[in-house]
């Protein structure tokens, strides 16, 4: 059975935030915290682990630790040459974890694909420059043998657009059938962080063969829910949800997520099951805990028809 072929899709949870909380010596960031991906390479068996505890708790796909995995992202330390190796060793490690998982049911790798820390509608970057380092990323995931790309937390329409015709004219030369999903930021304000509206995001990505598009990142999905509805009217693809484990908050000067793995999973159930979403998962704050009990409260459960 394909990806494609699963009428509901569990996802892992957070990448970054659970990294936090593992035991990682200073050695494997050779002097470049903050940057998770070179973790694939420098410290591998970190990233099968954090692979395998969303497994065990129940994730159907899993993604690569590639989001900053651009050229771009990795220019600011120094590792803009390595783009291929690096994207390469994270695919490679995903797939040691699903080996290592010897599941009977099937797991699933998605190539992450984040906005990069520049955005062409405020002129941080050129088209050209951004086309360029995309098309050398995606490249790079789909010959290390992902299963499908999922192009995240998107603040900029022509961000998106310049990154779904890459991915499409790349996989059309590659001769390869690999399902696209696109997920979208919608701030707490209810917009996207340059003012643009779901209804904008839907009618530009409208025309493009995507497999999904829904929301991830920002906020809890409680803030989420006038978003998915205005998708379930007017979307007629495949929805997906992953958001925070509800908004940020500083305690003692540190950031913390308040939504516990049963609220989170109710939130996410009503999703499913009343508004037609069907890919789920978390996005910062959500732990191996918050997707086994969504994974257990998604058990029986069958996104309503649209």
């Amino acid at each position: 059975m394909t990806l494609a072929n699963h009428p509901l899709i569990i996802l892992d949870g957070a990448t970054g935030t659970t990294l936090q909380s593992m035991d990682i010596p200073n050695s494997a960031w050779d002097g470049l915290d903050g940057c998770n991906e070179y973790l694939n390479v420098s410290s591998p068996d970190t990233v099968v682990e954090l692979h395998s505890m969303f497994l065990e708790a129940g994730a159907m796909a899993i993604e690569t630790n590639t989001f900053g995995c651009s050229s771009i992202v990795l220019s600011e330390y120094g590792l803009e040459n390595r783009v291929r190796e690096i994207n390469t060793a994270a695919v490679n490690n995903a797939k040691k974890a699903i080996k290592a998982h010897n599941s009977s049911e099937p797991k699933y790798i998605l190539g992450s694909i984040g906005p990069t820390t520049k955005l062409p509608v405020l002129g941080h970057i050129e088209p050209d420059a951004l086309t360029e380092s995309l098309r050398e990323q995606t490249t790079s995931l789909i010959d290390a043998g992902i299963d499908g790309l999922i192009i995240e937390t998107c603040q900029d329409l022509l961000q998106v657009k310049l990154t779904l015709v890459t991915c499409f004219e790349i996989i059309e030369k590659l001769d390869k059938k690999i399902p696209v999903m696109c997920s979208v930021t919608m701030e707490k304000l209810g917009t996207m962080l340059v003012g643009t509206d779901i209804g904008a995001v839907v009618a530009t990505i409208a025309p493009f063969p995507v497999f999904s598009l829904g929301l991830n990142c920002a906020t809890g999905p409680e803030d989420m829910s006038s978003h998915i509805t205005y998708l379930k009217n007017n979307w007629t693809g495949r929805i997906s949800c992953y958001p925070n484990q509800g908004m940020p908050e500083v305690v003692n000067g540190q950031t913390c997520y308040p939504m516990s793995p049963e609220q989170f999973s109710h939130h996410m159930h009503k999703f499913v099951t009343e508004d037609g979403v069907s890919i789920v998962g978390g996005c910062c704050g959500t732990s191996p805990a918050h997707i086994k009990q969504l994974s257990d409260h998604l058990k029986s459960a069958v996104p309503t028809r649209k």
